[in-house]
């Protein structure tokens, strides 16, 4: 798929696509089983203006990111989720939502960007890494029992 979608601010009208993408995920299936966790997280989130959907020409939602400008030590940007609906993985919609949030998170020349992955999500870290981000760390048991998660960074400008 060329990027014949645009990126834009998410507000309520995208919480239901946006909750079913998530739970569509493999990061969904792990913490966000239960609707109305998942509608509540991302409801303050949008209320907080750190979402952005991707839509296509018909304004269908095709993925969403959901990042913070100061969510790392209150200085760096975090990328806290990143979801793009199943039949559009592989299309470079995930690249390009990234990119958005590289491009929009911070204009500090030198900024250090960060999201964590989880170790059940190879195909996740294997697209962060191919992008430019850097193992930095892991954190055993983080967000769940029995799941390591890996902070990632990338430094940019």
């Amino acid at each position: 798929m060329s990027k014949d979608f645009d990126i834009r601010l998410a507000d309520m009208t995208y919480i239901d696509s946006c909750v079913e993408i998530l739970q569509d995920s493999e990061l969904g299936k792990a913490y966000f089983n239960n609707r109305e966790k998942a509608t509540a997280m991302l409801s303050y989130a949008v209320s907080q203006d750190n979402v952005y959907v991707a839509l296509d020409e018909n304004g269908k939602c095709l993925g969403f990111i959901y990042y913070m400008k100061k969510g790392v030590f209150g200085s760096y940007p975090y990328l806290h989720i990143v979801a793009v609906k199943e039949e559009y993985r592989g299309h470079g919609i995930g690249k390009q939502l990234i990119k958005f949030f590289e491009d929009n998170a911070s204009d500090l020349p030198g900024t250090k960007y960060f999201l964590t992955v989880d170790d059940f999500n190879p195909r996740a870290r294997n697209l962060y890494e191919s992008i430019g981000y850097k193992c930095v760390g892991e954190l055993p048991d983080f967000y769940k029992q029995g799941i390591n998660c890996y902070l990632m960074m990338k430094r940019r400008g």
